[in-house]
């Protein structure tokens, strides 16, 4: 199957304010930004996030529950939370399978050397999920994405980024399995991930 391309990064509009990690912190601490903030910082800007619906929220519970269940000791279940592309760049999947580290990430969140796998599930953020979202994890060389279409019930697998480009794309429907790369013995089916 040919590679789906990935949009490159975006070229700063003249006047355009971009932000750093460090600025996207500080935000925080002054109360520009508060934890009910629904925003991820992507290429320097800060994107507001899609509300997250039951259907989205149960899906993610549902996924959280056969992964831990799974991978206890082997890898990091990381729900909604950060992961640290580069300066300008740190944006929330729904979910990651992080290296086992010993503090768990206290000291940093991880990077993309740390993801083993990355889940984004897709509802109304269908088109920034699978545009904006899986491009930037491509040029950062996340290993593996997928994308769960609660609309079109399956399961997208990206594998193997070259040069901002996932490389290899599996689609996986209801009545079959898939399993992490990184862990191929852990196979899941699709009618379990989708409920």
């Amino acid at each position: 199957m040919a590679p789906i391309p990935s949009p490159p990064a975006p070229e700063p509009p003249a006047g355009r304010v971009r932000f750093t990690v460090s600025d996207y912190y500080r935000m925080a601490e002054a109360g520009i930004l508060d934890e009910d903030s629904r925003v991820e910082l992507i290429d320097g800007d800060l994107i507001a996030m899609c509300p997250i619906g039951p259907r989205h929220s149960a899906e993610v519970n549902r996924l959280t529950a056969l992964l831990s269940a799974r991978l206890a000791g082997r890898a990091i279940v990381s729900v909604q939370n950060p992961i640290r592309l580069d300066d300008h760049s740190e944006p929330e999947p729904d979910l990651m399978l992080v290296r086992p580290r010993e503090d768990y990430y206290a000291s940093a969140h991880p990077g993309p050397a740390d993801a083993l796998l990355l889940i984004e599930v897709m509802d109304s953020s269908a088109a920034y999920d699978r545009g904006t979202k899986l491009g930037l994890y491509a040029r950062f060389g996340v290993a593996e994405v997928w994308l769960i279409d609660l609309d079109e019930y399956r399961v997208e697998v990206h594998l193997a980024p070259v040069d901002g480009i996932y490389t290899q794309r599996l689609i996986r429907g209801r009545g079959q399995a898939v399993a992490p790369a990184a862990f191929p013995d852990v196979e899941l089916d699709v009618d379990a991930i989708l409920g």
